[in-house]
């Protein structure tokens, strides 16, 4: 169990694709989240909630964080649990993974790495919502942040902008696993996550 890093959830998102919250989709005979509590808790003595709507998540036990920044995505999630952790280090988790495995958590928190973000790329796409960060980002992350709360209010029908965990990704340096080659038991969509409703179909037909 790692002890120096603490292990995040993000339950934050609108869900609006999908018409309901996602978090809440039963998978088996659990809900999504739990499914997710459940794993980390195996990996991680700290786990923390992001969620916009802490009354939803009442049940998990959990301690929970709310943005700082609104409207702003994944990228406020994560600056949210950097700046309300005690680690160096957070392990950054989307709440709408189900397929991800414990082996494959662990394969990511110890591979080797000097850079401040490590995050897997699999199936043709760097998962930036499932990976380690560190507070040293925090400030970079903050000024995404910010021009992004300005370029919004002086645009609000501005064509749709780059991702900003991307941005800090290539600000801030990144080690980006190439799963397929390094991790030998890497299965494809490992990281297929459920905006919408057939994706939520198609993953509970590959559990």
């Amino acid at each position: 169990m790692y002890s120096d890093i603490t292990g995040v959830i993000l339950a934050g998102g609108k869900s609006t694709r999908m018409g309901q919250n996602k978090a809440l989709l039963k998978i088996g005979n659990e809900l999504a989240i739990e499914r997710t509590v459940k794993m980390m808790r195996r990996i991680f003595s700290q786990l923390i909630l992001i969620t916009n709507t802490p009354n939803e998540y009442a049940f998990l036990s959990l301690p929970m964080y709310s943005d700082l920044f609104k409207q702003q995505g994944p990228l406020a999630g994560i600056h949210a649990a950097l700046k309300n952790v005690e680690s160096e280090k957070v392990f950054i988790i989307s709440c709408d993974m189900p397929l991800i495995t414990e082996e494959t958590i662990r394969f990511i928190l110890d591979y080797p790495s000097f850079l401040p973000i490590v995050v897997p790329k699999a199936d043709g796409f760097v998962q930036q919502l499932c990976g380690i960060y560190s507070r040293s980002v925090v400030e970079l992350a903050e000024g995404l942040l910010s021009s992004s709360d300005e370029e919004e209010g002086r645009d609000k029908h501005q064509h749709k902008r780059k991702c900003k965990v991307m941005s800090l990704l290539e600000m801030a340096g990144a080690t980006k696993i190439e799963m397929e080659q390094e991790f030998g038991d890497y299965k494809a969509n490992s990281f297929l996550n459920m905006n919408r409703l057939d994706e939520y179909e198609a993953i509970l037909k590959l559990i």
